[in-house]
């Protein structure tokens, strides 16, 4: 292991991980509640690395939305970089995983689809992507069977299982490495269930996987952005 490995554990991705891919519409419940289509192929958007809110920071409310939403996902953290990966090899590019928020202007996002423009101000602010700690792969053998979860100031909003999903991991990887090289740190979030809602200024978010104590990501208050 060199230098830059030593000073680079997987553990802390946020700190140096570049990419945020992010895949919408993935759960049909979700779509539903959306009056989305479910898709043929995943729809991809981008966060930048200065979204990335690590356990225990405030998620910051962009003074231009009037209604944040959160959406509970499943984070995939790459190990190794990765490019046009076959579906059956993908799994063996992940380094582990970790729950993310995708914090989500929903006004702002009606008004681009609306307007055909691209996801970007809703999407892509600054702290919108929460995490929790670092997940190795070793203590989720199938991320198929998870059951995640989300509570705004201790009130269950979301609950979904990861076997819900229309596209599945590997797929999903083999399918945005053959549009974007993945890098080892990149993350994909691999969509949201359904009771996606709004959150207020000093709300708390907190969330988990059921089954996995530590992954409970530490309380999250929601602060307006400077």
């Amino acid at each position: 292991m060199g230098i830059m490995a030593a000073s680079r554990p997987l553990s802390r991705f946020w700190e140096w991980g570049k990419n945020i891919v992010c895949v919408g519409r993935n759960y049909a419940d979700h779509v539903r509640e959306m009056r989305s289509a479910v898709l043929s192929e995943p729809v991809l958007f981008l966060k930048p690395s200065t979204a990335y809110a690590p356990e225990g920071s405030p998620i910051l409310m962009p003074a231009y939305t009037r209604n944040l939403h959160h959406e509970l996902e499943l984070g995939v953290v790459m190990g190794k970089r990765c490019r046009a990966v076959p579906e059956a090899a993908a799994m063996d590019y992940v380094g582990g995983y970790a729950l993310c928020l995708d914090m989500t202007a929903r006004d702002v996002q009606d008004e681009c689809k609306k307007k055909g423009l691209p996801w970007t101000l809703a999407k892509s602010f600054t702290a919108s992507c929460p995490v929790s700690a670092f997940v190795p792969k070793e203590k989720i053998p199938d991320p198929h069977k998870l059951k995640l979860w989300l509570k705004v100031n201790g009130e269950l909003r979301q609950e979904g299982e990861t076997a819900s999903m229309i596209f599945s991991i590997p797929y999903i990887i083999s399918y945005v490495s053959k549009i974007i090289t993945l890098e080892e740190g990149d993350i994909i979030l691999t969509g949201t269930p359904k009771g996606v809602g709004p959150v207020k200024e000093n709300d708390e978010i907190e969330a988990g996987i059921h089954g996995l104590p530590k992954v409970s990501s530490a309380t999250l208050p929601v602060r307006l952005q400077e």
